[in-house]
């Protein structure tokens, strides 16, 4: 039993691996093989403006949503300074139906200030200047130090999470002590791509509620912690 330290390094999280790191990584492997795991790059490249606002976009809202709202929005005003030059209601229309439209735009404007005065209109590379952004999570930084800069790190959403836990590689309370947990057992070359890979079997198969275990590839390798029922 292992153990990783929480998001303030006080607070310290179980890390249970009954498996392998190389067998962890075959199970990634295994699932990469099923899903388009490409999809979020092939909608916003490397323009780390896009990925930022990409991923600000697609929280609590699905990609079918997500991913056009992003076109719309760029086509329009594709970097921080043409950004400043629309109107927050202006934003939310082209947004929405986005989660959280409203909230996302003043947001998206606050963060091109940021960018435009503290930054030269430019996404910063460090992760700790993307987490002091307006809004900006540990996932957020996480998808854009990786995606657009090519830097390790490990984007723990609620689908990471969930999965993770499931399969018996952490037991974990939160993403954020997920990816911390993650950080410790996890093989680096599957760092960047874990996320894309365990956000698309957690919206197809490995459901919150009533995960479909009888159609997952790897449900052998599954330790199916805290599942009620399935199907």
């Amino acid at each position: 039993m292992g153990y990783a330290r929480g998001r303030n390094g006080s607070e310290r999280e179980q890390c249970s691996v009954p498996v392998t790191p190389r067998q962890m990584g075959s199970v990634l492997e295994r699932l990469a093989r099923g899903y388009d795991i490409e999809q979020f790059l092939r909608v916003h490249g490397r323009d780390p403006f896009r990925i930022l606002i990409g991923c600000i976009l697609s929280l609590r809202t699905k990609d079918e949503v997500s991913f056009p709202a992003t076109e719309r929005l760029f086509a329009r005003a594709a970097t921080p300074q043409a950004m400043l030059r629309l109107r927050a209601s202006s934003i939310e229309k082209l947004i929405y139906p986005a989660g959280f439209y409203r909230r996302k735009a003043v947001q998206i404007l606050s963060i091109s200030r940021q960018l435009v005065d503290r930054y030269d209109a430019r996404v910063p590379a460090g992760f700790d200047a993307l987490l002091a952004l307006p809004g900006v999570g540990r996932k957020t930084a996480n998808l854009v130090v990786t995606l657009a800069f090519g830097k390790p790190g490990i984007c723990v959403d609620t689908h990471v999470h969930r999965v993770a836990n499931r399969l018996g590689w952490v037991q974990t309370k939160n993403p954020d002590a997920t990816e911390f947990a993650l950080r410790r057992v996890l093989p680096r070359k599957h760092w960047i791509r874990i996320n894309e890979i365990l956000v698309r079997h957690g919206q197809k198969i490995c459901k919150p509620l009533s995960p479909v275990c009888s159609r997952c590839v790897v449900a052998s390798a599954c330790t199916r912690r805290g599942v009620v029922r399935s199907r």
